[in-house]
């Protein structure tokens, strides 16, 4: 939905991250490919390639952190995006205000393990 993509992006924006949008998610693993986020969040119902095929492909070749927000909120579906590599799943209708947050901790835990992996190990 074109109004949430608007939404969202000038909430995160209002709150320091730098946003790109996509229309779609070819057009999303095309920009990825060219230059990896920090993370994305991606909605399952987008045209010329859906959410779950576009995280099935990241996930061959990155880790960084991925948000599912997106109007199925069946079951089955947060399931199956969660067993895909996703590591949130938000439904709509969503708070802002939580999804800022989950993001934020996400980012967190993504600068601790990278901090982890680049510190020198201690002497005995």
């Amino acid at each position: 939905d074109r109004n949430i993509l608007t939404s969202v992006a000038m909430t995160l924006e209002a709150e320091g991250f730098e946003v790109e949008t996509y229309n779609d998610g070819q057009s999303a693993l095309d920009a990825f490919n060219r230059k990896l986020p920090d993370m994305a969040v991606l909605d399952i119902k987008m045209p010329r390639m859906d959410g779950m095929d576009l995280l099935q492909r990241l996930r061959q070749k990155t880790t960084m952190p991925v948000i599912f927000l997106t109007s199925k909120d069946d079951e089955i579906d947060e399931v199956l995006g969660l067993r895909m590599g996703a590591d949130d799943y938000v439904k709509k209708p969503f708070s802002q205000r939580l999804l800022v947050e989950r993001i934020r901790a996400l980012l967190r835990r993504q600068e601790a393990i990278a901090s982890d992996s680049t510190e020198e190990p201690e002497a005995a």
